[in-house]
């Protein structure tokens, strides 16, 4: 991502936090790039997917506005709420699609990395959703790894410094949740 002034962002945080509904636009123009670099990520492994990546955006922009009063802690806060966004508008897109495609037996199907990115099969963007929104229940800091990795489109290096641990502890995180996730969906394409 784009290296942004720490300072700026938190000047217009609190601006936002102390309930300058224009500085959510400033925010906005000033990250417009890097939530373009996060859609793009995220998008380009999603083959025949219908929305474009400024439409992803701007969506994301709209959703967020949809908040009276946002309240982002920090800019690792901004962008978690962003890149949720961002997911739940893939997941409800696929939805939409299979609900078009209903019927059939469901396909097993190996875990991998881009999971997330199959859209010949809709219902295994909602199996991975589910299974990843159990994970975060069961573990947050492993299910935010996944969430950032695939969602946001972070490396390991970039999810270290936004979560504030090793690369290391990342990798150990991403290992045990790409196994649980298998596991899960596994289970519920039986």
């Amino acid at each position: 991502m784009k290296p942004l002034l720490p300072a700026q962002i938190t000047q217009i945080l609190e601006s936002i936090n102390s309930g300058d509904k224009e500085a959510v636009h400033e925010l906005f123009l000033l990250v417009y790039e890097n939530l373009r670099k996060m859609a793009r990520s995220r998008l380009a492994q999603e083959k025949g997917q219908t929305l474009q990546t400024t439409a992803l955006v701007h969506e994301v922009y709209l959703r967020l506005l949809q908040d009276e009063s946002p309240r982002w802690e920090n800019r690792r806060h901004f962008f978690a709420v962003a890149a949720e966004a961002m997911r739940r508008i893939l997941v409800e897109n696929a939805r939409r699609r299979s609900s078009l495609k209903r019927g059939g037996d469901r396909k097993k199907v190996d875990f991998s990395e881009d999971m997330v990115a199959v859209t010949n099969h809709p219902e295994l963007l909602i199996a991975f959703d589910q299974a990843l929104s159990r994970l975060q229940t069961k573990d947050p800091i492993m299910g935010e790894v996944v969430h950032l990795r695939c969602f946001a489109g972070m490396t390991v290096k970039e999810v270290a410094l936004s979560l504030q641990i090793s690369p290391r502890n990342v990798d150990r995180h991403w290992a045990a949740a790409k196994a649980w996730l298998y596991r899960e969906i596994q289970q519920t394409g039986k």
